[in-house]
């Protein structure tokens, strides 16, 4: 999951990395129109581009859209719901949306959509705070955008 990112300085990565988000910018504003115009602006090859574009970004590219689904199975009492919720809101992250299943043998299976955007602690952090609630038997992160 996040384990496997860095945070590195740019002055200690080398300089193709720091071309390929000049490349990225230029397209994306507009001022290139194709990539090997872009590219030969910066002065890469378009195989540098094209096998790290999508693996460098920048921290700004980091927070905007940043989503998570999880899913949790809960013991079937009163209030568990609204545990997790008050949970994931002290996380300071916004639910988009939430599906309950009907409880079979006393456990309900509950799937999360969560904007992670504004979240004051890391994902790892608000997935153990979240299985620390008694009554929340199992809590999986599916997938992070």
């Amino acid at each position: 999951m996040l384990n496997d990112y860095l945070i590195v300085e740019k002055s200690a990565l080398p300089d193709y990395f720091i071309k390929v988000v000049e490349a990225r910018r230029l397209l994306e504003s507009g001022a290139c129109a194709q990539v090997i115009d872009a590219v030969h602006a910066v002065g890469i090859s378009r195989s540098t581009y094209y096998k790290y574009k999508d693996r460098i970004l920048e921290p700004s590219q980091l927070t905007v859209g940043r989503k998570a689904s999880l899913m949790l199975q809960l013991n079937h009492r009163a209030g568990m719901l609204s545990r997790v919720l008050g949970t994931v809101s002290a996380c300071n992250a916004n639910i988009l949306t939430i599906t309950q299943s009907l409880p079979i043998h006393g456990m309900a299976n509950i799937m999360l959509s969560i904007d992670l955007s504004q979240l004051n602690r890391s994902v790892d952090d608000m997935v153990e705070e979240l299985s620390a609630i008694d009554g929340v038997e199992l809590v999986r992160l599916l997938a992070l955008e």
